[in-house]
């Protein structure tokens, strides 16, 4: 499982804000929400559009690569 939901909705985002600004589905952020796989660009886009570095990608997607 990951933290996504908690996190975007710690920065008051919606899902369709968060997709928009990684550049992918609102269906997919539901997906990843859901703690279904995903790819690493994807994972990639959602944790810089959360403003984060990607050295901090633990606070969203644990200790998963």
């Amino acid at each position: 499982m990951n933290s996504l939901k908690q996190y975007r909705e710690k920065l008051l985002l919606s899902k369709a804000e968060l997709a928009r600004k990684a550049g992918i589905s609102n269906l997919t952020i539901d997906r990843v929400e859901k703690g279904k796989t995903c790819r690493l660009e994807t994972k990639r886009k959602i944790i810089l559009a959360l403003g984060l570095k990607l050295s901090e990608r633990e606070k969203i997607f644990g200790d998963v690569t």
